[in-house]
């Protein structure tokens, strides 16, 4: 028996929010890694406008993403940039040996264009990175904390599987003011966690899996001040159109989702969590 083939198509653009926000984490390069269903630039700027999504912070995070980062912040007025080494691209840079060049140019960048307003995303990653790459990831992550923290910037944090030491490493050598979990993956007690500290949790389309009651129940958890919303694409797009490939303009389903979660209406809710976009990332 043939297996079904995959929708890969892009969904429909939900219906327009009521009040304007941001994707707060998006990775829009043309070279990610759905390249014959990435949609053009402005193509995604153009769909988001419609859904209601009025800014995208796009994150590069290697190095040749970085630099296209950097360069479309600066040219397209929808766009603001966050910029990193990824915690897996930074084992591999170490053991290549070209890691602190790289660092290098991400600080550059990071310095010499307003429009880039993070350091992320950076952290660690033990899902796909095994032990033996553990020190090398926590070194990159304190290399980027301190990076954000001389220039002013936001930190976009990547936590997969390793919440402990994450949170471990923060308060080891103290957080940035304005530190985000993107994509946050933790429980309720998690959440409260990073409330105490001030620290930001993101919220892509996994808060609407069928089966993703824990991270609603760490969204209802969180002052409403400190949430944010975001899509990840092309990745984890919201339900009912999980598996298909996703772009900002989908952030506008995951916001009616955690609407619910917090508890305000919609149009209340787009009103905080942008307020709380420009408290971190600042205006287009």
């Amino acid at each position: 028996m043939n297996a079904v083939a995959k929708d890969r198509t892009y969904p429909p653009i939900p219906e327009a929010l009521p009040v304007p926000i941001f994707d707060n984490h998006a990775h829009i390069e043309p070279f990610q890694r759905f390249p014959a269903e990435a949609l053009p630039l402005d193509q995604q700027v153009e769909a988001a406008a419609k859904a209601g999504v009025q800014g995208i912070v796009q994150c590069g995070c290697d190095l040749e993403a970085a630099e296209w980062t950097a360069q479309v912040a600066v040219r397209h007025p929808a766009v603001l940039g966050v910029i990193a080494l990824h915690p897996n691209d930074s084992v591999r840079l170490k053991a290549a040996g070209t890691y602190g060049d790289a660092l290098a140019r991400i600080a550059e960048l990071a310095a010499g264009e307003e429009r880039i307003r993070g350091i992320g995303e950076t952290g660690l990653d033990y899902f796909r990175t095994g032990p033996d790459g553990w020190a090398a990831q926590r070194e990159a992550f304190l290399d980027h904390i301190a990076l954000a923290k001389e220039l002013g910037l936001a930190l976009q944090i990547h936590d997969r599987d390793a919440h402990a030491d994450v949170i471990a490493t923060l308060e080891e050598v103290g957080a940035p003011e304005r530190t985000v979990f993107h994509s946050f993956s933790g429980d309720a007690a998690m959440a409260r966690l990073a409330a105490e500290r001030g620290w930001y949790c993101s919220f892509s389309g996994t808060v609407t899996f069928k089966n993703a009651a824990g991270l609603r129940e760490a969204a209802a958890a969180l002052p409403p001040e400190l949430v944010l919303v975001e899509t990840d694409s092309p990745y984890l797009t919201p339900e009912p159109c999980r598996g298909r490939p996703n772009a900002p303009y989908m952030v506008a389903q995951t916001m009616r989702t955690v609407a619910n979660c917090i508890n305000m209406p919609l149009a209340d809710a787009c009103a905080q969590i942008q307020s709380n976009t420009l408290r971190v990332y600042g205006e287009l």
